[in-house]
């Protein structure tokens, strides 16, 4: 099997390449892949950068250069929902683009032609998420995440978001992995950390709990991929 992981930002994915320890540099579009062997298998690390753009461009690359058959993205978001606190674990069910407008032609908020509001992850991958949860004695939530090229620190934002969209989460790229996904066929899961709550304090919460909660996020995917290359 080949498995792609992505983090949107270096602090998302140190804690696998610690963890991996031997790996080979690869560069791609201005970008380093590193590649790992385990096996019979190879799975190939990368962060994309922040934003919808450089988090399609990625997992383009990972599917169409490297041939990875499955995408897990690993990371932090905003929490959106009064359910989530910082340090939760979020699987993303579906995600959309809250950035999305042309309801100036009469289509919805966050839908494009010929592609849709909401986009699905992949089944059996939440399902392996849930076994580890489990094992791990892990309240893993689930939920709508919606992806946007803006990081929201404004409570009247926040509350548009999820009076729009009906979303738990926040974050910059989620949607854009899953439109790749979906377009290529490939399965895909998203897995957020809660770094702050997306409102006026944002800024502050999200520089004072992003390594812990991404730390949490990449510990959780090191379990799935344990998993994975043992089946």
């Amino acid at each position: 099997m080949k498995l792609g992981i992505i983090g949107a930002m270096v602090e998302e994915i140190t804690p696998l390449l610690e963890k991996f320890g031997d790996y080979k540099k690869i560069q791609v579009g201005g970008n380093t892949y590193y590649e790992i062997s385990k096996g019979t298998h190879k799975i190939f690390i990368a962060y994309s950068k922040i934003g919808k753009v450089h988090a399609a461009l990625t997992a383009s690359t990972m599917i169409l250069h490297f041939a990875c058959e499955k995408i897990i993205f690993s990371g932090v978001a905003g929490g959106l929902s009064a359910d989530l606190k910082v340090g939760d674990l979020l699987l993303g069910e579906k995600l959309c683009q809250h950035d999305v407008d042309i309801t100036a032609f009469g289509h919805p908020l966050g839908f494009i032609p010929e592609s849709k509001v909401y986009i699905q992850t992949d089944k059996n991958l939440n399902s392996l998420a849930k076994q580890v949860a489990k094992a791990q004695n892990i309240d893993l939530k689930e939920g709508i995440i919606a992806s946007g090229d803006a990081f929201i620190a404004d409570s009247a934002k926040k509350q548009w978001i999820i009076s729009n969209f009906k979303a738990d989460a926040v974050e910059m790229e989620g949607a854009s992995v899953a439109v790749v996904c979906d377009l290529l066929q490939v399965p895909f899961c998203i897995l957020r950390s809660i770094s702050d709550s997306a409102d006026g304090s944002a800024d502050v919460s999200f520089d004072e709990f992003l390594e812990s909660s991404a730390k949490r996020s990449a510990e959780f995917v090191l379990k799935m991929c344990e998993n994975l290359l043992e089946g």
